[in-house]
């Protein structure tokens, strides 16, 4: 298995930890590091192969605030690349430390390229603090067993806050429609 460290970029918090992403913004034009071409993570993935991804990627990455502060790391499979579930791992830069990004493409699916991704940031407020600032936005669902809370930010994202000591991680999952 063939892996890329990469260069990335700090954290776009308000849209990671908040908006959520839509397969359809792909297609509409921001003056971003996407709408100018393709990001050195994407760049990565193609050279190596991967082609039916390569939008999604580049969407992704870039949604999650892919700058040069970042390391990234991509695990391009050995044989037929295009064909096969690409996962990224990012470490970006965050109010806090650094967020990991973890984010899984799928080629051949539905909308072309399925995604998902997960967002994992330490807060150093508990739970409730953490909710109320950063998720006020999203419905409370209730504990997932014990002691992790779930957020609903709608039908391809949910928020997951787990105590951490005296803070709190907070988890953001999206699958990206």
């Amino acid at each position: 298995m063939k892996r890329h460290c990469l260069a990335m970029a700090a954290l776009a918090a308000a849209l990671l930890l908040h908006a959520p992403l839509r397969a359809q913004e792909a297609a509409k034009p921001v003056p971003t590091q996407a709408s100018r071409g393709a990001n050195n993570v994407t760049q990565a993935a193609v050279a190596q192969g991967v082609l039916n991804c390569a939008a999604r990627i580049n969407q992704v990455s870039s949604f999650v605030g892919y700058t040069a502060q970042a390391g990234a790391l991509l695990m391009i499979p050995p044989a037929q690349p295009d064909q096969r579930l690409i996962p990224l791992a990012l470490e970006v830069p965050s109010e806090n430390g650094s967020a990991y990004v973890s984010a899984a493409f799928a080629p051949n699916q539905a909308n072309g390229c399925g995604a998902a991704y997960d967002a994992v940031v330490y807060w150093p407020q508990r739970c409730e603090a953490v909710a109320n600032r950063q998720f006020a936005g999203l419905k409370r669902v209730g504990l997932l067993k014990t002691s992790i809370t779930v957020l609903d930010g709608g039908e391809s994202t949910k928020v997951f806050l787990m105590p951490a000591g005296s803070g709190c991680v907070s988890i953001k999952k999206e699958v990206v429609l």
